[in-house]
């Protein structure tokens, strides 16, 4: 069974020092609260106008915390998982692991044209898994 991760919330990709700190100044410290209080529209809603940020930046880092909550996706590799179209934990665990690292290796090459630094198979394979795990658990 698969123990979950949880991450201080500065550590979420794509989050600037300032949005970090208003983010704890809500109470909200860690990948796992930020998932907890973003699970839905009216909650995600609610921390926009709060924050005063655009609700698509509060959807994206609900989507990069749920990501996380996987040990062998973490903070490292949810933005990598995101970028390659996936948003969700259950759109993980559903896919196929030769297409999902084909994906990635295209945005890997793309971006950064670059294949070396690509995950391997292997490491897709256990996202996927983990993936799985944790929808198994529901």
């Amino acid at each position: 069974m698969t123990t979950l991760a949880n991450f201080p919330i500065q550590t979420l990709p794509g989050l600037s020092a300032p949005q970090a700190q208003a983010l704890a100044d809500l109470g909200l410290t860690t990948t796992e609260h930020l998932r907890r209080q973003g699970q839905s529209a009216a909650q995600r809603q609610t921390l926009a106008k709060t924050l005063a940020v655009p609700e698509r930046y509060i959807a994206k880092w609900v989507i990069l915390a749920d990501l996380a909550r996987l040990p062998s996706v973490g903070c490292t590799y949810n933005g990598l998982l995101l970028h390659a179209g996936v948003v969700s934990v259950a759109q993980l665990a559903n896919s196929a692991p030769p297409t999902l690292y084909t994906q990635i290796k295209r945005l890997h090459v793309k971006t950064m044209q670059r294949a070396d630094l690509c995950p391997s198979p292997d490491q897709v394979s256990t996202w996927i898994q983990q993936a799985k795990q944790l929808q198994g658990r529901r």
